[in-house]
């Protein structure tokens, strides 16, 4: 099965509708160092530079593509983002306030991206509106990128363990396919869904776990199989749902195995760190600290401490202990763009001439 991308891969007219990234602007982590390498500055993203929708944006030829709820400055001609920091496939059944669990779930960015739709099928007429809307009928040319279900697995692991977060994974991945579905109603052809991370090499859950729970690189030996199930199940539903759709590309990114090869040997691919926070506190193996966040000072014994970052982030995978670096979304971005990675194989350069990521 081929995706059925523009003619020559039209970059002018390729909308990136990026369903659910792992972390955008709609809550922005506005504290440096966040940003501190490719924008020098935080711009809402929860990283040291781009994300992987940032470079997969560039790679295409395409600039930054704006969320959906950024009020100022948004520029929709070639895509819109609907995620948000901390989202979840689910409905929360808590509070932002309560436990940081965004409550912009993928049902609601479905129902603000059914509103993006109808508003630029209202106002393209207007000229001033639509200099900045994409042309109506792009929304069957389109590429729909989704990167959401980690907080779904992580949120209620140290409530419920991996046991019992696995006892909800067929709804996270059911939820998944409907909106695929929903999406394809809609005049959705062209579906990007990229798998659960390796989150057993997160350091962030790997602080306090006994050595023999950990394989022979450092990671959790039981979050990572319980990832592994997650992704088995969501490839075979895309597999399922695939048929069901007879006129759209349905591509699995298995982003999971390059994550896991940069934890595992970062020196093979120019990197040094796999298993330890660039941002955070405490140094040691894992450089993280669940007490104080990257960018975060706090009070802690009586002593006023800092999670400060490394002045060399290009050497890390994990930026802060949840989320990747720059570097290592670079080197993830490619393997997409490479397809060998993909289910069924997509190369991106078939079908675009790719830009280099500086």
């Amino acid at each position: 099965m081929r995706l059925r991308l523009p003619k020559a891969c039209d970059l002018q007219k390729l909308l990136l509708a990026g369903m659910a990234m792992v972390a955008t602007l709609t809550f922005p982590a506005q504290s440096g160092p966040n940003g501190m390498t490719y924008f020098k500055r935080p711009v809402g993203r929860a990283t040291d530079g781009r994300l992987m929708l940032d470079c997969l944006a560039q790679a295409l030829g395409l600039p930054f593509i704006s969320p959906y709820l950024q009020s100022i400055g948004s520029d929709y001609r070639h895509g819109a983002n609907y995620a948000t920091l901390a989202s979840t496939v689910l409905l929360p059944n808590t509070s932002l306030f309560v436990t940081g669990i965004s409550p912009f779930s993928l049902a609601i960015q479905l129902n603000q991206m059914k509103a993006f739709k109808t508003r630029v099928e209202e106002h393209f007429s207007d000229q001033q509106e639509s200099k900045r809307l994409p042309s109506r009928d792009i929304f069957g040319k389109s590429l729909y990128t989704f990167y959401i279900g980690q907080n779904d697995f992580t949120s209620n692991l140290a409530a419920i363990g991996v046991g019992g977060v696995k006892q909800y994974l067929p709804q996270v991945v059911s939820q998944i396919a409907g909106t695929i579905k929903e999406l394809y109603a809609l005049g959705g052809r062209a579906f990007l869904v990229l798998n659960l991370a390796p989150v057993g090499c997160y350091p962030s859950f790997l602080v306090g776990l006994p050595p023999y729970e950990l394989d022979a690189f450092g990671c959790s030996i039981s979050y990572n199989n319980a990832v592994v199930d997650y992704n088995n199940m969501l490839k075979e539903t895309l597999r399922q749902t695939r048929g069901s759709l007879p006129n759209a590309s349905l591509i699995y990114v298995d982003t999971s195995s390059v994550l896991l090869e940069l934890f595992r040997h970062p020196t093979s691919h120019g990197l040094k760190y796999g298993t330890k926070a660039c941002c955070g506190h405490g140094g040691g193996a894992y450089n993280f600290d669940p007490r104080v966040f990257c960018g975060n000072t706090k009070v802690i014994n009586g002593r006023t401490v800092t999670a400060t970052a490394s002045s060399d982030p290009y050497n890390y995978v994990s930026w802060d202990g949840v989320h990747a670096t720059e570097a290592a979304n670079k080197l993830v971005t490619w393997a997409i763009l490479n397809g060998s990675y993909s289910d069924p194989p997509f190369p991106f350069h078939d079908f675009c001439d790719l830009q280099p990521l500086n």
